[in-house]
């Protein structure tokens, strides 16, 4: 613009590129929810459109009813006044926010300046604030704040200016507040994945732990079912069957773990299929024969190498293992059988001798927290979310697990079939 400019036309001109500005300044607030970097826009923005030296942010709490500093320029180093409380009361900041209305002082230095400005403030950051306008900030009907401009380098402070800084406030208010409902619920959920984290460590701390000792007590009480003394051996019974009831307990401890596991993330490494099979049917064998079963390893091939998860595949063949156990009848069998099936897979069996599935079983049960038995009759434990659990493992190695049974009370077979590649 130039000298010879007339005044209408120049003010004309400076509304069209405030206006601009400010839809400019919405499009920003509205895709921005980190409530530093809106914090930032909102003060540089209120600086420019009226002319300022500096500008200032001011939130109230609606939990301790406080009004203080969140951001403001006319501090240097940002720290002084972040979070510095300004009373309601005898400050002019506080007036705006309880009569929710703009107030513009001209002059707060003279004798006969604006007596409600809160000194203190310049006090405290070395800042000589000479004028004033601040604008109530409202979003959905609620006062959250006071947004404020300081030191106009032409005096004196306009309707304009009311009027920018009144529709600059009604958008940093809507901001500032989605803003502040994101950074809620993102501290809600990282307090929710740490309370997460620490329940997952206990149980897997608790589960092994458990597991040890439990073998131990299996072993011991399974030898004294044997003793010549009958008390002995019912009294070892008892213990064999409580030692039981502990191990479903366990068993369904360890599987909440991964149940909870929205996405399996694994770690595979190069294992030998003997060696693997003959790890998880070792861990097995403790529940197995304290039930009197006979668990084998009757085959598997030789020189064949899995690229897999050993943890999450070893709990998913445990899960079936330890199914097989529980509804097998006292003194069963147990076979665990590994087959190369043409050049890129390998299926392992397990077969038992139990209670058999009916043909509307075999799909149903691997659903979550489904029960074979009737849960106002049944006499094993679990909650029915291991063999669910096993299937999803499987299925995240990009393999399959189904059941087979000739019918009711002729045993299942549970096949495994993982990838070689």
């Amino acid at each position: 613009m130039t000298d010879n400019v007339p005044p209408t036309t120049a003010s004309l001109e400076r509304k069209i590129d405030v206006l601009t500005r400010l839809a400019e300044v919405s499009t920003v607030l509205n895709s921005t929810l980190k409530l530093n970097m809106l914090l930032g826009t909102i003060m540089d923005t209120t600086a420019d459109i009226v002319a300022a030296e500096a500008a200032s942010v001011l939130l109230w709490d609606h939990n301790s009813r406080e009004l203080r500093f969140a951001a403001t320029t006319t501090d240097p180093s940002g720290q002084q006044l972040i979070g510095k409380l300004v009373p309601l009361e005898g400050s002019i900041a506080g007036m705006i926010l309880r009569e929710n209305r703009i107030i513009a002082v001209n002059d707060t230095l003279s004798p006969n300046g604006e007596p409600r400005y809160y000194h203190k403030v310049d006090e405290d950051t070395d800042f000589v604030t000479r004028s004033l306008i601040g604008v109530p900030m409202k979003s959905r009907n609620r006062l959250i704040g006071v947004l404020e401009a300081v030191n106009k380098r032409e005096l004196p402070w306009t309707d304009d200016d009311r009027y920018y800084l009144s529709i600059l406030a009604s958008q940093a208010a809507v901001a500032i507040e989605n803003a502040q409902l994101v950074a809620a619920l993102r501290n809600a959920n990282e307090e929710l994945s740490q309370i997460d984290k620490l329940k997952s460590d206990f149980i897997a701390i608790a589960s092994h732990e458990l597991r040890t000792p439990l073998g131990v007590i299996l072993g011991y009480a399974s030898f004294l079912q044997d003793a010549q003394d009958t008390q002995v051996r019912g009294l070892a019974s008892k213990v064999v069957n409580s030692a039981l009831q502990l191990g479903s307990v366990i068993e369904d401890l360890t599987n909440l773990r991964y149940l909870e596991q929205k996405q399996v993330e694994l770690q595979r490494t190069a294992v030998g299929l003997d060696v693997f099979l003959s790890e998880v049917i070792q861990d097995a064998l403790s529940l197995a024969e304290a039930k009197g079963h006979r668990m084998v390893l009757a085959s598997c091939p030789e020189n064949v190498t899995l690229h897999i998860d050993r943890q999450r595949v070893g709990m998913a063949l445990t899960n079936i293992l330890n199914n097989a156990v529980r509804f097998t009848p006292d003194g069963g069998q147990i076979v665990l059988r590994a087959e190369q099936h043409g050049p890129s897979e390998v299926r392992i069996h397990v077969s038992d001798s139990g209670v058999g599935l009916s043909q509307s079983q075999m799909e149903r049960i691997f659903d979550r927290f489904y029960q074979v038995e009737d849960h106002m009759t049944r006499v094993n434990g679990g909650l029915g979310i291991g063999l669910s659990i096993a299937r999803g493992l499987i299925q995240a190695h990009g393999g399959r697990l189904w059941a087979t049974s000739p019918g009711l009370g002729r045993g299942s077979t549970f096949t495994m079939a993982l990838p070689l590649a």
